[in-house]
């Protein structure tokens, strides 16, 4: 963990490991936008935010409303009388 002016950032073999993920993952992260990386120096080194990694950890997938909207296959089946 590296501190600059009062604030925490991650290297980011720290931040995958913080995220339980890849760093291919964190770097996807990061070009799609979702996470914002910090460049240190002339370097390629990127460093990422503590609170932007674990507001990213607070977030919850939104899959329990899509779920409960579904019918099951056996109510939504009409049958064809003629």
């Amino acid at each position: 963990m590296i501190e600059i002016d009062g604030v925490e950032y991650l290297t980011a073999a720290e931040a995958a490991a913080l995220l339980g993920v890849k760093r291919e993952t964190l770097y996807a992260y990061a070009s799609r936008g979702r996470l914002r990386s910090y460049r240190r120096g002339i370097r390629r080194e990127r460093l990422y935010r503590r609170s932007d990694l674990e507001a990213l950890l607070r977030l919850q997938p939104a899959s329990d409303a899509r779920d409960s909207l579904c019918l099951p296959a056996a109510e939504t089946w009409i049958p064809f009388t003629s």
